[in-house]
């Protein structure tokens, strides 16, 4: 029998916003690593909002492992602040189905209920494996129909958490 194939895909604002709220900043490399020694997974996609500027977190995310795909962002101004935007949901739910005959099982890694519809689907076709949540306290509660493959991220802040200083993969994706 053949082992299964595990791919992984990440929304990295909402990994990077959630961990951030728990109080601790994520090692995006020793998360890849995580991700590999636990899961076994052969790809990992990590989604980010491209910004000119932060080439070097882009290339020490690729260097790191993650295969980086790019939404285009928007900047728009509200009360005076300059915000930048980039929802990737579109951009992961497609890659997902894009590599559905490539894996076996995935994992999703967010706590957006704006996956819910993708997740429901993976679970009916069983190919959903694992859904990481970064922030038990701020998921949706579109979600809690599958807790049952939930693994909470906050958890492993000894394991994955920034521990030495000069690492490029500290800047916020």
């Amino acid at each position: 029998m053949k082992k299964p194939i595990y791919y992984a895909f990440i929304d990295s604002q909402n990994l990077n916003l959630g961990i951030h709220d728990c109080g601790w900043k994520l090692d995006f490399a020793r998360f890849y690593v995580y991700l590999k020694d636990k899961y076994k997974v052969a790809k990992a996609f990590l989604f980010i909002g491209y910004v000119a500027g932060n080439e070097v977190l882009y290339t020490s995310l690729q260097k790191a492992g993650y295969i980086v795909i790019f939404k285009p962002t928007l900047e728009f101004k509200k009360e005076g602040k300059t915000y930048t935007k980039g929802n990737v949901d579109a951009e992961l739910v497609l890659h997902t189905m894009i590599e559905y005959p490539n894996y076996n099982k995935t994992i999703i890694v967010s706590g957006d209920g704006d996956f819910h519809c993708l997740i429901e689907y993976l679970e009916k076709k069983n190919k959903l494996f694992h859904i990481l949540i970064p922030n038990p306290h701020k998921y949706s509660a579109l979600l809690r129909k599958f807790h049952k493959y939930f693994i909470y991220i906050y958890s492993l802040k000894r394991k994955l958490s920034i521990k030495k200083r000069g690492s490029n993969l500290r800047t916020k994706p």
